[in-house]
């Protein structure tokens, strides 16, 4: 009978079992060592060399533009912000109102001078002429004249107010008015009186007495001379001032206002008692307001 064999037994070896690659090797390595990466092993993340240091700690101002700053105001400054946002808001309403009120002055001013300027081209306006008709002095003969004591002069005149020069204007002559005569260019007031008040269609002429006197007159013995011999070749110089409050009448309906008209004329009397004989030399009208109506 055969005996059964068996196979025998493999030898024991004193090395240790196989291990993998991998396990040898992080075995292998000392401690201190950092594993090479493997296909199991995660890549670690290199410290970037570009990146700068974190600042120290401290205090730091931040610089902002103005133009990225938020216009929110703080709670304790929304009232005072509220109430300066609304000022550009009244100064505009404030200009606009300024701008329309000049507008208005100026358009009101353009329509006036517009209306004006149509009633000059459809009335055409003039001055009246003065002139002196006749004069009646008392009190200023040669005897008075010799004397030095206060003189007390009275004068009638006619006056003539000449309005042929508007055929469609007429003036109204108002109260308050005054003539009066002057020697030497004015400087010796003799006598004065009123101006009467009447009114005077277009083209008419007006003649009026005029009563004037004198109180307290006293002249310089130069002019007392100076008189006298004037009045001995026939030709004394008196001034005849008068100033008058006129209104133009244009037709039935308009009318100005009320203006004062100055008018100097120089006349040249034979005598200085009695009825003289009055010779114009020329009258001069002034009208401030209206000026470029005559």
């Amino acid at each position: 009978m055969a005996d059964r064999v068996h196979p025998a037994p493999p030898p024991l070896s004193s090395s240790p079992p196989h291990q993998p690659h991998d396990q040898r090797a992080a075995t292998t390595a000392p401690s201190g060592a950092v594993p090479p990466p493997t296909d199991t092993t995660p890549l670690q993340r290199r410290p970037s060399i570009a990146s700068p240091a974190a600042p120290p700690p401290g205090t730091y101002i931040v610089q902002v533009p103005k133009d990225q700053v938020l216009r929110v105001p703080p709670p304790d400054r929304a009232r005072r912000y509220k109430k300066l946002s609304t000022r550009p808001a009244r100064r505009r309403a404030l200009r606009r109102a300024c701008c329309c009120a000049c507008a208005a002055v100026l358009l009101v001013l353009a329509l006036a001078a517009a209306f004006v300027g149509a009633v000059y081209l459809v009335y055409r306006p003039r001055a009246p002429a003065f002139s002196v008709a006749s004069l009646s002095i008392h009190g200023l003969n040669a005897t008075s004249l010799a004397l030095s004591s206060p003189l007390t002069p009275r004068l009638d005149g006619v006056v003539r107010a000449d309005n042929g020069r508007n055929s469609k204007v007429g003036i109204e002559y108002r109260g308050g008015g005054e003539v009066a005569v002057s020697y030497d260019s004015g400087s010796a007031r003799l006598a004065a009186g009123p101006w009467p008040a009447f009114r005077q269609p277009p083209r008419n002429a007006t003649a009026f007495a005029v009563s004037m006197t004198g109180n307290g007159v006293r002249l310089t013995e130069v002019q007392a001379a100076r008189i006298a011999r004037e009045q001995a070749a026939g030709a004394v110089p008196l001034q005849v001032e008068a100033t008058v409050h006129v209104r133009l009448r244009f037709g039935g309906v308009l009318r100005t206002w009320t203006v004062d008209v100055r008018a100097r004329c120089d006349v040249a009397v034979d005598r200085l008692d009695g009825d003289a004989v009055a010779v114009n030399r020329g009258c001069r009208v002034k009208v401030r307001p209206l000026w470029w109506w005559w």
